[in-house]
């Protein structure tokens, strides 16, 4: 017999229960306050996980100023790095452009990436944001849709923002399993409310009443980084609030496991 073709093996393997979820708000690669280059230790820190999808936020594309100033600068867009070996598929939505780079949000995963769109959602006036939204192949023929997401600093920035990305849920197929994940900036907690209106729920308020609290890293006040489902359960929500992860980023990042 020939060999199944890489999308015939992927629909005849057994199907996926369960899929583990991490998400950072890579800070550029630096630490709080822009201190410490630490690229090379965040992708050390994110390998530990072994996660099976990586939301991303604030991820360097490119930056020439940067490449000159730190001697061990990847010579790789930043999700490539991160990716390295054990997340063969990505995705990158490019967000916020500037005369030495730019930056945005990627999505690493174990998983085939079927196709992707960067949804622009930037108000006049305000910073440059975006959804990146990716169609993942699971085996057993199921499709997965992720969202990661980067929100603005502003309440009414971030309110339409938000019926933005209720609108792109609504598209979607009403029975397909959905993981949204990445930095809400939502320090007045308004996100839940609107996000219910098209079937998600965070999953640290099902679990404990209220998102996790994730910024500023070392001492963690504002609940800001969340992550959503719909048609799918979590397990075991986690924050990642040991070393090494305090010093890696300003955010600390968000873990759960994720029932299909």
């Amino acid at each position: 017999m020939s060999p199944l073709q890489p999308s015939a093996a992927l629909a005849a393997a057994p199907a996926v229960q369960r899929v583990r979820v991490l998400t950072v708000n890579a800070h550029k690669g630096f630490s709080a306050l822009n201190r410490y280059y630490v690229l090379p230790e965040l992708r050390e820190a994110v390998r530990s996980e072994n996660a099976d999808l990586v939301f991303l936020q604030e991820v360097l594309g490119s930056h020439r100023q940067h490449a000159l100033r730190h001697r061990n600068w990847s010579d790789v867009p930043q999700y490539e790095f991160l990716a390295d070996s054990l997340w063969p598929e990505f995705a990158y939505g490019r967000n916020a452009v500037y005369p030495d780079g730019e930056h945005g949000n990627a999505l690493l995963s174990k998983y085939p990436i079927l196709r992707h769109a960067n949804l622009d959602v930037s108000v006049h006036g305000t910073e440059q944001r975006g959804l990146l939204h990716s169609v993942l192949a699971l085996p057993a023929d199921c499709e997965l849709h992720t969202v990661c997401v980067h929100l603005g600093l502003d309440e009414r920035q971030r309110q339409r923002q938000l019926h933005l990305l209720c609108e792109l849920l609504h598209s979607l197929p009403i029975d397909a399993p959905v993981i949204v994940a990445g930095d809400f900036n939502d320090w007045r907690q308004r996100a839940d409310a609107v996000l219910a209106e098209c079937g998600l729920n965070e999953v640290f308020s099902q679990a404990h009443g209220r998102p996790a609290r994730s910024f500023p890293a070392r001492w963690p006040l504002l609940r800001l980084d969340r992550i959503y489902l719909r048609n799918a359960r979590a397990q075991a929500p986690k924050v990642m609030a040991r070393k090494p992860w305090t010093h890696l980023s300003d955010h600390l990042p968000l873990a759960v496991e994720v029932l299909l």
